[in-house]
C-alpha cells in the first residue's frame, strides 16, 4: 500500500450535465492519459464511482499524485464556463461520505482543495474547502 497523506477534492470543470463516460472519453482521447483523474467521481444526483483503486496513482495533481487520493464532483463551471459551485445536496453528502470514511482508514490525511495546493492557478473545485470542513465539522 502506497503512503497516502492526502485528500484531494476537485471538481471536473464541465457542466453538471456531463457524463462520467464523456469526461472518462477526454482524459483518454483529447488528454491521452493512460491512468484516470481521480479515484472517485460523484454525479449530481449523488451516486459515486470508483474509477481507480486507492493504491494506484491517478493524475489528479501534478506534483502531488503519489500521495493523494482524488475526489471529484461533476460541475464546477457556469453556463458560461466561469468558475462556480454548482454541488448539489447529493453531491455534498456523498463527499461528506467519502471523507469520513477516509478519515477512519488514514487517520492523519489532510483535506484539501486543488487550488489550494503549492503552485497550482486553478479555481477548482470551486469552492473553499476549508470553510466547508467547518462547516460540516469535520
Amino acid at each position: 500500500m502506497r503512503n497516502i497523506n492526502r485528500v484531494v477534492l476537485h471538481c471536473t470543470a464541465t457542466q453538471p450535465s456531463a457524463t462520467v463516460q464523456s469526461i472518462l472519453n477526454y482524459w483518454k482521447n483529447v488528454k491521452k492519459w493512460k491512468s484516470v483523474g481521480y479515484h472517485w467521481i460523484i454525479e449530481p444526483c449523488g451516486n459515486a464511482t470508483c474509477l481507480s483503486p486507492i493504491q494506484d496513482v491517478t493524475n489528479g495533481a501534478r506534483g502531488f499524485n503519489s500521495d493523494s487520493l482524488h475526489v471529484s464532483y461533476i460541475g464546477g463551471v457556469d453556463e458560461d464556463n466561469n468558475p462556480k459551485d454548482t454541488r448539489t445536496q447529493e453531491q455534498k453528502d456523498k463527499t461528506l461520505f467519502l471523507l469520513k470514511g477516509f478519515r477512519s482508514q488514514f487517520k492523519d490525511i489532510e483535506i484539501t482543495g486543488h487550488r489550494d495546493l503549492k503552485g497550482v492557478n486553478k479555481a477548482c473545485p470551486s469552492f473553499d474547502v476549508k470553510e466547508w470542513l467547518k462547516h460540516v465539522k469535520l
